[in-house]
């Protein structure tokens, strides 16, 4: 069982990895003009979907940490 935890743990850790390089990307893209002043460009819509998509796998990795910490206090 912690065989598959510590698994998800690298795979988690891994999407966390590949959605901070893949935000840094849009960043480094994105130039500082909107999208013709009508709201924000693709590239900035981009940015906040990577940062959402980071912190939620942020929370998932966590939240595995804190099962497999539980697991080897009680074990």
């Amino acid at each position: 069982m912690s065989y598959a935890i510590i698994i998800a743990i690298i795979v988690a850790a891994g999407f966390v990895l590949y959605s901070l390089v893949r935000g840094l990307i849009y960043f480094a893209q994105t130039s500082d003009n909107m999208a013709n002043g009508t709201g924000p460009s693709h590239g900035h819509l981009m940015q906040n979907k990577m940062m959402f998509a980071r912190v939620k796998w942020q929370a998932i990795t966590i939240l595995l940490l804190v099962i497999i910490g539980a697991m080897a206090a009680a074990g």
